[in-house]
């Protein structure tokens, strides 16, 4: 592959790879032509299915009459646990802890019980409000305080994060504080709720088209379901309305249960949940407390660390070992700790099971992160910029030399730029000049206040179960020149189909319209990973790469061999391929290669170097590199109402080298809006019975355009390639954009900070609503005696 690699023209720079390209479906997103599931032509037979589901949160389920359902209108059947032909169980970590349909305990409020398939979407929905439920109701334990204080039972084994001597470091730091923050979850809210549709064929074969991020575990739990192999289930998506980690386990439920109805009938099933269902049924980001310990000195460098993250888990473990894992190993995020403890408690709690969210609780360590750092500078009086500094990983300390690189993992920061970035962002955005504007405007606005804040983020890129870290991919090239591409992972709309198409495009020296980007399906692509960890193009990427190399290879070979010219003295070009002192079209050398019968398709493969990870030890390598970047926001909040705006966000990111700069940006303002909803106006709430009382638009804010910053500047870092080799030194883009929202959080603190002349450290919870800024500004103002 390297001597390929070498053979391209520095003229294929200004080919696809790096360039500012549409996302391939751009214009039929914009036309509503983009075809979701719920768009395919329905299937002569098609049947409709809907989910029944559980009235209580906690208690043993005694009887369940099910006749008036069977009796309703269009119903064709009903689905219960004894219709299993396989295993009752959807566990992504094979735990057993996840039926498909409760059958003596129900764990939490919309557990599904039943499923009723129907002629119409509408009849099966009706009948499925008709079942009578008899429980034995328990109280339920809806959040952390209450799991706490009632034993707190995990999910699954927590993780431990060391490094140093922290009892002996606490107790030698000149100064100590303890505190604790409450940090919200968030729905994921993708426009296209979760859908499977399930054509059964001939003997145990079963096609679905599922709304997935995870085609593999949704072919493999599909299989488990029914009781047949892997290889008799194809699972298929072109593309989803948005996933944000929401579709990476979730899609299993209803996958399985429009299967196992076709199965059942031998005909097309469709099962679509309504926004209400679809938020009351699914997981969710996971909300924390994070309590903590810290020793510092009063320079404001932090000398020991010592913290406890818990998170409410839900009703079974899905995914939440490794999103708790990944908080830990972001409660540093750019900066170094001499001596560090860190804890996980993932516990369990009758509410939806919490999943993947974009950042896969990384954000929520972050958050942590930064709250330390706040803490410090209030009680030290300096300026939380240059707290932040005084810790970067790679810096110097009063009381520490050489060797501040090392994470509480055990990994050594080699790529360390947040410091780069910072300043950078610093003098592109004025910060300075702006933070004093912001105290003079204060000083003489009584009711209305501004805050600024610049905070940065370094996030680890790599799943941390080792094994995800791979990727297949599928390249055929045609007799005209044209190129089918399929690889393993998912489009949600991240542009992932078109980064790709523009590895390929590269490759070969030929424009995106000679690419077709085929359905992500397991029946050309076998055991995938999740597209999820910001790990899409890096991976299928380098697999897509490795197939047009090995089709390459073989091309240059059989060039060599007709035109008798050495290997070394061919050339894929823009369009074109030189062969010694000719060049020809790369159509013409295609079509004399397969009259010579050179083959002209091949699969790719990826696996990451260099990574690997002990998690009973806590130690390791467990991401590949780090992205950087930093965000400064500037606000006004209303001290009367709470209310705020926020007025001005600059971010200055790091991509490496972009694969496609226009696609980048989009994530990036994408993920900063994802992440000011979730730290701002999206609040999850739950009532005593255990019952999500914010399941739809009405009463579960997202951002909306009005929301967005009134001036909002985005850039990328330029000349900073990736130091590891990545595909052409791009770095991930789906996830750490998210995290650069810290900034509004902690700008909203700066501003409720200055109603008592920034002497008391606010200890802003977010979600940061109008209430809570409310709440803020009064215990602010009435701690400074203001």
């Amino acid at each position: 592959m390297a001597d390929a690699r070498k053979r391209l023209d520095p003229e294929s720079t200004t080919g696809p790879a790096g360039a500012a390209r549409p996302h391939d479906s751009a214009i039929k997103h914009v036309a509503g032509e983009a075809v979701y599931i719920d768009d395919i032509p329905e299937p002569a037979g098609l049947v409709h299915a809907c989910l029944g589901l559980s009235e209580i949160a906690h208690g043993r389920l005694i009887a369940l009459d099910l006749e008036p359902v069977r009796a309703a209108p269009g119903v064709l059947c009903v689905l219960t646990a004894k219709d299993i032909p396989g295993q009752n169980d959807i566990s992504s970590t094979h735990r057993h802890d996840e039926p498909v349909f409760a059958t003596q305990m129900v764990l939490h409020h919309g557990q599904p019980l039943f499923a009723v398939v129907a002629e119409t979407r509408d009849q099966a929905r009706r009948a499925a409000l008709l079942a009578r439920a008899e429980y034995q109701e328990t109280a339920p334990l809806i959040d952390i305080a209450t799991a706490r204080a009632n034993g707190g039972e995990l999910v699954t084994d927590p993780l431990k994060l060391e490094r140093g001597d922290v009892a002996g470091a606490l107790a030698a730091s000149p100064r100590r504080l303890k505190g604790s923050i409450a940090i919200g979850g968030q729905d994921h809210f993708y426009l296209e709720s979760q859908i499977a549709l399930a054509i059964p064929g001939e003997d145990e074969d079963m096609f679905v088209a599922s709304s997935t991020q995870h085609p593999s575990e949704v072919q493999h739990m599909v299989a488990q379901v029914l009781g047949v192999g892997s290889h008799a289930v194809t699972v298929e998506i072109r593309r989803m309305g948005g996933g944000f980690g929401g579709k990476e386990t979730q899609a299993n439920l209803f996958a399985c249960v429009a299967a196992l109805a076709a199965r059942k009938l031998r005909r097309p099933v469709k099962l679509r949940p309504d926004r209400d269902d679809d938020m009351v049924i699914t997981g969710k980001r996971h909300d924390f407390v994070c309590d903590y310990e810290i020793g510092f000195d009063d320079d404001g460098h932090i000398l020991a660390v010592d913290t406890v993250y818990a998170a409410r888990c839900g009703w079974n473990a899905d995914l939440s070992g490794p999103v708790t894992d990944r908080a830990l190993f972001h409660m540093d995020n750019c900066y170094f700790y001499p001596a560090v403890r860190a804890r996980s408690e993932p516990l369990r709690t009758n509410t939806v099971s919490n999943t993947a969210f974009r950042g896969f609780g990384g954000p929520q360590g972050m958050v942590g992160a930064e709250r330390f750092i706040e803490e410090v500078a209030f009680a030290t009086g300096l300026d939380p910029l240059e707290v932040r500094r005084r810790n970067l990983y790679g810096g110097s300390s009063s009381s520490e030399g050489p060797g501040r690189d090392v994470t509480p993992y055990h990994q050594t920061v080699e790529d360390m730029i947040g410091g780069e970035v910072i300043t950078e962002l610093e003098r592109r955005c004025d910060y300075k000049a702006r933070q004093e504007a912001v105290r003079a405007f204060n000083a003489a606005s009584p009711i209305i206040k501004r805050g600024i804040a610049l905070t940065p983020v370094k996030f680890g890129i790599s799943f941390t179960a080792t094994w995800y870290n791979q990727a297949g991919a599928l390249v055929h090239v045609y007799t005209d020149g044209t190129v089918m591409l399929n690889h393993g992972g998912t489009e949600m709309g991240q542009g992932l189909h078109v980064k790709v198409a523009q590895v390929v495009g590269q490759a070969f020296g030929i424009g995106l319209d000679q690419i077709k980007i085929t359905a992500t399906t397991t029946a050309k692509v076998p055991n995938t990973s999740a597209t999820a960890a910001s790990s899409g193009s890096d991976l299928n990427g380098m697999a897509a790469l490795d197939a047009c190399e090995t089709i390459k290879a073989r091309l240059t070979a059989f060039a060599a061999r007709h035109w008798q010219v050495e290997p070394d003295a061919i050339t894929f070009l823009p369009g074109r391929v030189r062969i010694g002192a000719r060049e020809i079209a790369f159509v013409e050398l295609v079509q004399a290669a397969y009259m010579a019968r050179v083959q002209l398709s091949a699969t790719g493969f990826y696996a990451t170097p260099k990574i690997h990870w002990d998690r009973k030890a806590g130690r390791g390598h467990p991401f590949y590199y780090f992205a950087y970047g930093a965000a400064a926001a500037e606000v006004a909040i209303d001290t009367l109402t709470g209310e705020y705006k926020v007025e001005r966000v600059d971010i200055l990111h790091d991509c490496g080298t972009s694969l496609n700069p226009a696609i980048d940006k989009g994530q990036i303002e994408g993920g900063f809006i994802q992440g000011m909803g979730w730290l701002t106006t999206e609040e999850l709430v739950w009532d005593e019975k255990g019952r999500l009382k914010t399941h739809a638009p009405s009463t579960y804010k997202i951002p909306v355009a009005s929301d967005r910053p009134r001036i909002f500047n985005v850039d990328l870092l330029e000349n900073a390639p990736n130091r590891e080799p990545t595909i052409h030194r791009s770095k991930a883009v789906g996830e750490p954009p998210l995290m650069l929202a810290i900034s509004v959080l902690h700008a909203l603190s700066d501003a409720v900070a200055s109603v008592g002349g920034h002497r008391v450290c606010p200890r802003l919870d977010a979600p940061a609503t109008p209430e809570r800024v409310l709440d803020a500004v009064e215990r602010v103002r009435a701690e400074a005696g203001a």
